[in-house]
């Protein structure tokens, strides 16, 4: 009963943000394309029909087709699944292994906390594209690989924010108390620490998932991500470019597939932490 009346109290603070509303409802119809995705789109995203090359958007194809007769309206479609698929992946790789680091390093500090910080600011030292880059190019293009580097990127990224965070909340009252009481570091961790700084790993969550999406869009505009014949928003990008003149939607749908998925998550983060953090709200 407390869990449920304390989501209706985030849903009520929610819809007075306009922030969390606007984000909310593009995340929402994101995430409903890309499942609907999943079983159905008005075309298949892979048949090529050369008839109907660079056919303008009509009421049948809604979004155009592309130089090989595909349904771009269905490519975005398809492309959005995938974006999901690697985000979700990537960010669970980097929370998954991120927040006990964090955690650990918060609880145990000494040597552990020194490699973790060392790990985090080896990490930090190469910039995120490039480090993907770098991956993808030595193990080789593909969906996979690209999760991979993604997730490495977003692992020291929950670690420093769980470290920091989890230091905080070791200083509370009610946390001594624990301690004084006999529980051990593993117990007020998963009792007190984590409870505590879920909001903090949930607004950096939906951050990161614009991250990864644009990440993916990046390595498949350059070759290294999703492969043909799989839909990719940065794929169709690269294809486009020498058609913009001749097919100006070719470019202009998946970069406004990208532009307002990204907006939405950024947005929706945005109003989310003020929902969690009345503090944030109040100061603004």
């Amino acid at each position: 009963m407390a869990e449920a009346a304390a989501i209706r109290e985030v849903l009520s603070k929610g819809l007075r943000s306009s922030a969390f509303v606007l984000g909310g409802a593009i995340t929402a119809v994101f995430v409903f394309v890309a499942v609907v995705a999943i079983v159905w789109t008005p075309f298949s995203p892979t048949a090529m029909n050369i008839p109907d090359r660079l056919q303008p958007p009509s009421w049948t194809h809604w979004f155009g087709t592309d130089q090989f007769g595909r349904d771009v309206f269905s490519m975005i479609m398809k492309g959005s699944h995938n974006s999901v698929l690697v985000a979700v992946v990537a960010v669970g790789i980097g929370m998954g292994l991120g927040v006990p680091l964090g955690a650990a390093a918060a609880a145990r500090r000494g040597w552990i906390d020194e490699i973790v910080m060392r790990f985090s600011d080896f990490a930090f030292a190469f910039p995120f594209l490039l480090s993907a880059v770098m991956i993808t190019a030595l193990f080789g293009p593909g969906a996979v690989n690209s999760i991979i580097a993604i997730g490495i990127f977003n692992i020291p990224v929950f670690a420093r924010l769980t470290r920091g965070s989890g230091l905080s909340v070791w200083q509370r009252d009610y946390v001594m108390a624990a301690r004084a009481a006999g529980k051990g570091a593993a117990r007020i961790t998963a009792e007190h620490i984590l409870p505590n700084i879920a909001s903090v790993l949930i607004v950096q969550a939906t951050i990161q998932f614009a991250l990864a999406i644009l990440g993916e869009a990046a390595l498949s505009y350059l070759g290294l991500g999703t492969q043909p014949p799989q839909p990719s928003w940065g794929k169709m990008l690269n294809e486009a470019q020498t058609m913009a003149a001749i097919a100006p939607w070719l470019v202009i749908f998946p970069g406004l597939a990208i532009v307002f998925t990204v907006l939405g998550l950024n947005l929706f983060g945005d109003g989310l932490r003020d929902v969690l953090d009345p503090r944030l709200r109040r100061a603004r």
